[in-house]
């Protein structure tokens, strides 16, 4: 993975969320730009932990951050920039947010396999009860 600087609308959706998804498989820091709830550009170093879809279809990056030292939140549409170093995690999840972080890697090969995840872990398939 390259330590060059990702402009998130010179790419595709796809390409960003493959990237970002490596970056966490790999537990490499990643820097961002985004434009935070004030409507300002901020950068920051976070340490991706989950990549949520939202019930309305938006997607959110679970993420420590190395400034404030805590887990945030960013959706995909504030990222503006990112750029993944080789240098791993640092930081220590608390314990109320354990259950933010995903237990498990990802690998997917195609955009249609990336989805399925998401559909797969966002909406798990009802387990089926056989009457006796």
């Amino acid at each position: 993975m390259s330590n060059s600087m990702k402009i998130t609308a010179g790419q595709t959706t796809t390409r960003t969320l493959t990237d970002l998804i490596r970056a966490m498989d790999g537990q490499r820091a990643t820097t961002i730009t985004y434009i935070d709830s004030k409507g300002d550009e901020s950068v920051r170093t976070i340490e991706i932990h989950n990549i949520l879809t939202t019930s309305k279809g938006g997607i959110i990056v679970r993420a420590m951050c190395r400034t404030r030292g805590e887990m945030r939140t960013f959706t995909l549409e504030q990222i503006k920039a990112y750029t993944v170093h080789r240098i791993r995690f640092v930081l220590a999840v608390p314990e109320e947010n354990a259950a933010d972080v995903t237990p498990l890697a990802h690998f997917v090969f195609t955009a249609q396999e990336l989805v399925d995840l998401e559909l797969e872990r966002d909406y798990p398939a009802p387990t089926l009860k056989l009457a006796a």
